[in-house]
């Protein structure tokens, strides 16, 4: 097995992630979450992911929201 096999991540794209996140939380649970101002105010995707590939910060609590979604809805599936 490779290092890689074992990250939830590896695979998906930042838009997916992106995309999953507000169909489940919308924009406005999502802004809760994850205090940014991308989310909050006039939010779209194409904005949004603009910010998050310049800021490494932020792109780890979405990435790091989304493992956690993803952990939560599996038993679901």
């Amino acid at each position: 097995m490779t290092a890689t096999s074992n990250d939830p991540l590896h695979g998906v794209t930042l838009q997916h992630v992106l995309t999953t996140l507000v169909e489940h939380y919308e924009w406005d649970g999502l802004a809760e979450r994850i205090d940014i101002r991308c989310f909050k105010s006039d939010p779209s995707i194409k904005s949004s992911l603009t910010f998050l590939r310049k800021t490494p910060w932020a792109r780890e609590k979405v990435e790091g929201l989304y493992v956690k979604l993803m952990r939560t809805k599996r038993p679901l599936d």
